[in-house]
């Protein structure tokens, strides 16, 4: 009686955590949610200037009595209007334009980059790989902040400048991560048997690798994503970011300057903090329901 029910206990323990394991394995309906979100807020970042929407940078004085600008939202101005008139929501979507494309630009060199360097690390191993590795450490142990205050204090602060200072940033990560996963492929089967047939170095990482390692990156890629973007944010609310163009983190700069800005009219900071919670926290979740879907490794990270 005792062995059945012991029998019965593993059975259960076993369905348990494959059932488990089953919801471990789905996307859910957050991941889609999240998924949508990003994808509207691309095509409305795209499609900005050709949507019927106020001009960002007209100056929309009211002359029917409401006073002074700033002016709170309303029918004609649905998140209401800045300290110069201007239509904030409108604002918002352009800013979307320039936030969007540096945090995809970042990631995109990080991938490029980084990825690289960790995948010929992974494979050739040797004093390549401790070269790489020692590189990895340098720029992971640097300030992030301070190296990217450093680099834009120097340079023309343009939307390359500024995507590619913040790429640099990326490397690192993503490269310990490609390096990583090469390691774990490296010696299988499939790898041996290329070799075997005589398969080149390039033709086997292009061909056996890459298609392998590319899988984990891609779930780092939204989280990298998502950190650029606050990055940019940051570096806008020190003055330091885009000097031409709209970005999130400059609305969010301009409504908060001076105490009495933000107390008598929030809405010029708060709607923008609001896009640009909802985005990152959308690429953070959407990014960590697919790490675990693909049962990418924290440790990699």
């Amino acid at each position: 009686m005792s062995g059945t029910d012991n029998l019965v206990t593993t059975d259960d323990a076993s369905d348990v955590a494959v059932a488990d394991e089953a919801v471990k394995r789905r996307l859910g309906w957050g991941f889609w949610l999240c998924i949508g979100w990003i994808v509207l807020m691309i095509i409305l970042a795209f499609l900005a200037p050709y949507l019927s929407i106020k001009d960002p940078n007209a100056n929309f004085i009211d002359m029917s009595g409401k006073g002074r600008p700033p002016y709170g939202p309303s029918m004609d101005h649905w998140f209401g209007t800045d300290k110069d008139a201007r239509d904030i929501f409108s604002r918002t979507l352009y800013g979307a334009r320039i936030s969007l494309t540096v945090g995809f630009v970042a990631i995109a060199f990080g991938l490029l980059v980084g990825g690289a360097l960790g995948i010929l690390a992974g494979y050739f191993r040797g004093w390549f790989d401790r070269i790489i590795s020692f590189l990895f450490v340098i720029l992971l142990s640097f300030p992030s902040l301070v190296l990217a205050i450093m680099l834009t204090s120097l340079i023309e602060r343009s939307l390359l400048t500024i995507s590619l200072v913040l790429g640099v940033l990326s490397i690192a990560p993503v490269g310990r991560l490609a390096r990583a996963s090469t390691l774990q492929y490296a010696d299988r089967e499939f790898v041996t048997a290329a070799r075997q047939i005589g398969a080149t170095n390039r033709r086997i990482i292009l061909r056996e690798l890459l298609p392998n390692v590319v899988i984990p990156m891609g779930a780092l890629a939204l989280l990298g994503m998502a950190v650029a973007i606050v990055a940019e944010g940051g570096l806008a609310f020190l003055g330091l970011s885009v000097e031409k163009g709209i970005t999130w983190g400059s609305l969010i700069q301009l409504g908060s300057e001076g105490s009495t800005t933000l107390q008598k009219s929030p809405w010029i900071a708060f709607f923008p903090i609001f896009v640009l919670f909802f985005t990152v926290l959308a690429l953070n979740f959407a990014g960590d329901r697919l790490r675990t879907y693909l049962d990418v490794k924290e440790s990699a990270l």
